[in-house]
């Protein structure tokens, strides 16, 4: 070895490719690979999209359901106010425990009466934005506890990761948005503001109730726009990370399909149990028509189980004389007829009954057979 062969270094190139040893991630990922990131819960959606249209229908109920809020949360102010002289009297019959249970209790399920039908028609709305997003499949392996979560070093990963300051990004344009809405919604009706104290208490809660709607409604379009711009992202990312190397794709379809040795191991097993049927068939044969050498065609012939002969066992040279072997140790005719032969070996399949173009040649062989059997 030279000095020059002493210093060379030997370099595997495909570990300096992109995304590691198998390459660069080229390949569109396969139906196996999309569904198995389905059941574990990956896919592409947009938590945004679902907040944004959640918003919006929130306040849209509200718009049409005002009176009843309004009436409801009246009548909730009302019974509170009226009950809190009875508090405050230094009376045992009224700051006893039940009746202090009692009043909260009423205060807390009119409130949730009022609020029970926007938190329902919220609810429904995410499941249907989720579903038109990503379908209907429940998969419970995201819940799972997974140790690499408790990892430190991973948990770093994450925090400082590439999606975590996009996120980041996302968040902070997203609450600019929101406030710079907010802020023009109370600036468009600031003059009216400005006169609160001299309207009716019931006029201001109606004036400040339309400027957070209409706040409401500017805020959820901003947030609809924001989550269909993350929605295209997040399936854009999806796609990236669900691609697929060269080698990935070999591997794959290597574990789907099985790999071609043993799929050859699996067809050589297949051939050795037929061939063993076939062998072990022989002996109900009739005849046996040979080419004579290279071919041999075992017939059978049972009116009562078939219209025609069958063909029991064909082969080709090896196999021909093995057919001609077990047919000599169990007493068969063996007949020569080339042409007979080669017709049956190439056109019929075992098992299957001889052709109507072959009856008449089978049948003068046939004869010939049981005429030598009765004599």
């Amino acid at each position: 070895m030279t000095e020059y062969d002493r210093n060379l270094i030997i370099y595997n190139l495909q570990w300096f490719a992109k995304d590691g040893p198998g390459g660069e991630k080229t390949e569109e990922p396969t139906t196996k690979k999309l569904d198995d990131a389905r059941k574990d819960g990956k896919v592409a959606k947009s938590k945004e999209l679902s907040a944004a249209f959640d918003l919006i229908v929130l306040f849209l109920i509200l718009k049409i359901f005002m009176s009843f809020v309004y009436d409801g949360f009246l009548s909730v102010f009302s019974f509170t106010y009226t009950r809190i002289p009875d508090f405050v009297k230094n009376n045992s019959e009224y700051m006893s425990g039940y009746s202090v249970t009692s009043f909260m209790y009423t205060v807390v399920v009119e409130t949730v009466k009022i609020m029970l039908p926007f938190l329902l028609i919220g609810f429904i709305v995410c499941v249907l934005v989720n579903i038109l997003q990503v379908g209907w499949k429940v998969t419970t392996k995201p819940m799972e506890p997974k140790l690499d979560k408790f990892n430190p070093i991973n948990g770093f990963k994450r925090i400082f990761s590439m999606d975590s300051l996009f996120e980041l990004a996302k968040s902070i344009v997203k609450i600019g948005l929101i406030a710079y809405m907010a802020y023009t919604a109370i600036k468009d009706n600031a003059n009216d503001l400005f006169f609160l104290y001299d309207i009716p208490l019931m006029q201001a809660i109606i004036l400040c109730g339309q400027v957070i709607l209409d706040a409401g409604f500017k805020i959820g379009l901003v947030y609809l726009v924001l989550g269909i711009v993350d929605w295209i992202y997040q399936k854009h990312k999806f796609h990236e990370e669900m691609k697929m190397t060269k080698q990935e794709v070999k591997d794959e379809h290597k574990n789907t399909e099985g790999s071609p040795e043993v799929k050859g191991r699996q067809r050589q097993k297949m051939r050795e149990a037929s061939r063993r049927r076939m062998m072990q068939d022989i002996p109900k044969a009739d005849v046996i028509i040979t080419n004579p050498t290279h071919l041999s065609v075992a017939l059978k012939y049972d009116p009562n189980e078939s219209k025609a002969p069958i063909v029991l066992a064909k082969g080709e040279d090896y196999l021909a004389l093995k057919i001609r072997e077990v047919a000599k140790e169990n007493h068969i005719e063996i007949v020569e007829n080339k042409p007979l032969a080669r017709m049956l070996y190439a056109n019929v399949d075992i098992g299957q009954e001889i052709p109507p173009e072959l009856y008449q040649a089978v049948a003068e062989v046939l004869a010939m057979v049981y005429n030598l059997k009765n004599n």
